[in-house]
């Protein structure tokens, strides 16, 4: 098999997680560069890599670019995304400054990874919470047709990148402590003991910028924009690993049997309820998402007063499947098709 070169940009928390999962899924590197805002060594699960600067030059003789990105950020994709194409990079960019172009697929592997064939050099990686929740929605799409879906969100602080962990883990020395929290780590309002519906800028119709991407990345995911969509997107004092409540209502008739069957056969998705407990657990977690490649699929039940409507529970990783993992699997399609040279 062919190896790579490939360049990581980005050393904070999903930049960690991309450099650990291309180890763990024995990724074909023949080089592996690590770029930042500035050079240093920094050491992951006990070996040590060089991070170099991120500059035009870097991206020299790159075959595969993966950009971290944070959600909310501009990302170095903005400055330097064109710049790695012009090299000769595919770009995989976990940022959000490509994913409604026209131009740019984006796209979860299991879902739409033929989106990738016709790709011009950069690809997106979709929102966090988006890709944790079509995990589960898009088979049942596939499968019953999704008319309308009501989506609430439980998003963990490292959606917010390294230094959403850290403000957690500050804030609540502080709060044990009894003492004021005064650094509020980019958060609106404190985060620790609390829960917080407007951590995103509030835009058109009084929805977050967060609960529009949600929307409108779910409707090009699934190529189907006549998906109605009601979405609340919530902060909650969780390290890793974002929740979601969804509750559809389907053009076909479906069962919360039929909907197991469905979640049991899909990629990448995990079942956890009475039938099949993980570790004991009976219901997804975001301690036992944490580190997991699937989305774990729970709490599936009936509408009560509606047809051909049900109700579950998603947790997923939110660094892994959420972005690290997403972008490395949009790697290894790309190679599996031979689709990793970008168009002229």
């Amino acid at each position: 098999m062919k190896k790579f070169k490939v360049a990581v940009v980005g050393a904070g928390a999903v930049g960690v997680q991309m450099v650990r999962i291309l180890k763990q899924r024995n990724f074909p590197m023949e080089e592996l560069r690590i770029l930042a805002r500035s050079s240093r060594t920094m050491e992951i699960d006990g070996t040590k890599y060089q991070v170099r600067e991120t500059t035009p030059d870097a991206f020299d003789g790159v075959e595969i670019a993966l950009f971290a990105g944070t959600e909310g950020e501009k990302g170095a994709a903005a400055q330097f995304a064109a710049e790695a194409v012009k090299r000769g990079a595919v770009v995989i960019d976990n940022g959000s400054e490509f994913r409604m172009d026209p131009a740019v697929p984006l796209v979860i592997p299991e879902i739409n990874g033929d989106a990738l064939k016709n790709h011009k050099g950069i690809i997106a990686n979709p929102n966090c919470t988006a890709a944790v929740m079509l995990m589960g929605l898009a088979p049942l799409h596939k499968a019953f047709r999704v008319k309308r879906a009501v989506i609430s969100s439980y998003q963990a602080v490292s959606g917010a990148g390294a230094k959403g962990i850290d403000g957690l883990r500050k804030q609540t020395e502080a709060a044990l402590k009894g003492e004021k929290i005064t650094d509020l780590s980019g958060f609106p309002n404190p985060i620790a003991f609390n829960i917080l519906a407007n951590n995103w800028a509030i835009e058109e119709q009084g929805y977050s910028n967060e609960e529009w991407k949600m929307m409108k990345e779910t409707h090009k995911i699934l190529g189907d924009d006549s998906i109605e969509l009601a979405v609340t997107t919530v902060r909650v004092p969780t390290f890793v690993g974002h929740g979601e409540s969804v509750w559809i209502e389907t053009e076909k008739p479906v069962t919360p049997e039929a909907a197991r069957e469905i979640f049991v056969k899909s990629p990448g998705v995990l079942v956890v309820d009475e039938k099949t407990p993980l570790n004991g657990v009976t219901c997804p977690m975001p301690t036992l998402a944490e580190g997991r490649d699937e989305s774990l699929v729970g709490r599936i039940r009936p509408d009560l007063y509606k047809k051909n409507a049900l109700l579950f529970w998603v947790v997923g990783d939110n660094l892994r499947k959420g972005a690290a993992l997403n972008a490395v699997q949009i790697a290894e399609h790309l190679i599996l098709k031979g689709w990793v040279k970008p168009s002229a």
